[in-house]
């Protein structure tokens, strides 16, 4: 495995600064954008994104937040999450960016994008559908589904996957109802998979606050990841 490359997106006077991981070879691949949790880009994504690699993707691991805020303290994540959550038409022109940003990368099939996220980046993965952007398919790991507010009328092109943990407090049912009715009416070709008793958070191995709703599942990790690969397959098939 190549060591990652620094790939940088300009957007609004903002510089983001993400990490490209693929295996060597000259053929172009496709590639899946990965979006991280609140605490933006960290060795957590890059492992995701090191597992897609070796499968044969590229993975562009994105940086949301920018100009250099990476690894700051937990709180301090939370208050930047929450500032560019409050404008999500703003937020969906970052993510654009970030996804024209990976067209365009050396040795990557611009034909053949994914979008994957966690947490908040699986909220972000789902804002990129619901723009419309031409892309084979997002998946939402442990995300919100709470819609926009825009683009209510806009189709869904995208294959979507959401994995969710059903005893996850911060999702309840009936927003995940809300989020199949949302996907139904917009013509998508949608998934959700319930793993019942887990929490939110559940691909993450340092996720221990179940006080709070966030829990890592090592089976509903390996399940859920075992599913994105035969989405991804079939996306880019």
């Amino acid at each position: 495995m190549s060591e990652p490359i620094d790939v940088t997106t300009q957007h609004e006077g903002t510089r983001l600064d993400s990490l490209l991981v693929a295996a060597p070879g000259d053929a172009p691949r496709p590639l899946v954008l990965v979006l991280p949790t609140v605490m933006n880009r960290t060795d957590l994504e890059l492992e995701f994104g090191r597992r897609l690699a070796a499968r044969g993707y590229a993975a562009l691991v994105a940086d949301v937040y920018g100009d250099g805020r990476i690894g700051l303290p937990r709180p301090d994540c939370f208050t930047l999450m929450n500032e560019v959550r409050a404008d999500r038409a703003f937020l969906q022109t970052r993510l654009l960016a970030l996804l024209a940003t990976a067209r365009a990368v050396d040795g990557v099939d611009a034909d053949r994008v994914a979008a994957i996220g966690f947490c908040f980046g699986g909220m972000c993965a789902l804002d990129i559908a619901r723009t419309g952007a031409d892309v084979r398919g997002v998946a939402s790991f442990h995300g919100t589904f709470g819609p926009p507010g825009n683009h209510a009328d806009t189709p869904i092109r995208a294959k979507v996957i959401a994995f969710h943990g059903w005893a996850d407090p911060h999702v309840p049912p009936e927003t995940v109802t809300a989020l199949a009715d949302e996907l139904t009416a917009k013509g998508a070709d949608w998934q959700i998979h319930g793993y019942g008793g887990v929490m939110h958070g559940f691909t993450n191995p340092h996720a221990n606050t179940p006080e709070s709703g966030l829990q890592y599942d090592a089976n509903a990790e390996r399940r859920s990841w075992t599913a994105l690969e035969g989405f991804l397959e079939e996306c880019f098939a």
